[in-house]
């Protein structure tokens, strides 16, 4: 038997729930699994259809920690326990057991500076743990150069499930939204500094007198949504970009994939760095090239000239220039062929088999 422990969990929303949920489903598959995760409001009904048992721990967050590590103790000297893995180094740090233990790393929660305390804690539980499972090429030598031994990191990308198949109403509800708009360029993501959507605007004021059409569709939530829109306006490019939140995944779904280019530019804000990108391996399941940036995971996700563009997300001429590329002969459609083809190797039926090799 596996334990998972997880800070983020489903029903509530998110990549790193969308992970957790998606490596937890897989191992029970393979492995008699016990899930150990934050309280939801809403978890009575998610957790009895799952295969698995889930046990939800409540409370502030420093007092649910120490609970949580009290339980998960116990539920060992009781059961036989093959391993944990973690989705934080925070969730293993007060867990004492001399089972092998495996942690999930993904950026941000890493970045400390050398000798400061916070790098001083990373380093004592990832050093003591059976591997490092960074999400990226990019998180790994992240934490190699914050202190984490070499040998104990390996990179296993974030899984991604088969795309559904698109919903007729939502594919005509996406032509009555976008009507004649072309080309069609988007972005799905929270609305934060970090992805980046304020130089795309910028790059569409440019990109306007050559596609008069184009539209740049931005879903998501976050802060920086009124600034953006304030941007889009002060550009005069509002009738230019769409900001859609509060829609289905259905709706979702045919967005993406009734575009010609999805875009995320990513910077590093702060010490916040975009570890991955799934999003990118499920537009290319749709045939949907991406532009990501070079800070960060995403030349994980997108190999440069093939499946899409990697561009310093700083320089706004490096990102029109790469947007101009796709477009220009339709060079997103050779682009999109090539993502397509590529992305199997993310599914998260492959993805476990590089788990269970190191289990």
């Amino acid at each position: 038997m596996y334990i998972i422990v997880t800070r983020t969990f489903p029903p509530e929303l998110g990549g790193m729930q969308s992970l957790m949920w998606g490596l937890s489903r897989e191992m029970s598959k393979n492995y008699m699994i016990k899930v150990f995760a934050d309280y939801h409001e809403n978890h009575k009904n998610f957790d009895e259809q799952a295969s698995f048992s889930i046990e939800r721990v409540g409370g502030i967050k420093f007092l649910r920690k120490i609970r949580k590590a009290q339980l998960i103790n116990e539920f060992i000297k009781e059961n036989k326990v093959e391993g944990i893995i973690a989705d934080h180094w925070k969730s293993l740090e007060l867990i004492k057991t001399d089972k092998k233990k495996y942690c999930l790393i993904h950026g941000k929660e890493i970045n400390h500076p050398l000798g400061s305390s916070l790098n001083k804690r990373v380093t004592k539980v990832l050093n003591n743990v059976e591997k490092v499972i960074a999400n990226s090429e990019y998180t790994k030598n992240l934490a190699i150069n914050n202190g984490v031994e070499q040998d104990k990191v390996i990179v296993i990308n974030p899984g991604a499930d088969p795309v559904q198949e698109l919903n007729k109403k939502s594919l005509e509800k996406v032509e009555s939204l976008l009507k004649v708009k072309t080309p069609r360029l988007i972005t799905v993501s929270r609305f934060d500094k970090r992805k980046n959507h304020e130089k795309v605007i910028m790059a569409i004021r440019n990109l306007k007198p050559i596609y008069p059409n184009i539209i740049y569709v931005c879903v998501g939530y976050g802060d920086e949504e009124e600034k953006l829109k304030k941007l889009s306006k002060e550009l005069m490019v509002q009738d230019q970009v769409l900001f859609l939140n509060n829609i289905n995944q259905d709706l979702k779904n045919a967005l993406v994939s009734k575009s010609n280019i999805f875009i995320m530019p990513s910077i590093i804000y702060k010490k916040s760095v975009e570890g991955f990108g799934i999003a990118f391996v499920e537009a290319a399941q749709y045939g949907v090239p991406s532009i990501g940036g070079k800070d960060g995971g995403a030349s994980d996700a997108i190999i440069h000239e093939r499946t899409g563009l990697i561009c310093d997300g700083n320089n706004l001429d490096e990102i029109y220039s790469s947007i101009k590329k796709l477009l220009e002969n339709k060079n997103y459609i050779e682009f999109g062929k090539h993502a397509k083809e590529d992305c199997a190797k993310f599914l998260w039926s492959n993805i476990i088999e590089k788990y269970k090799r190191i289990l």
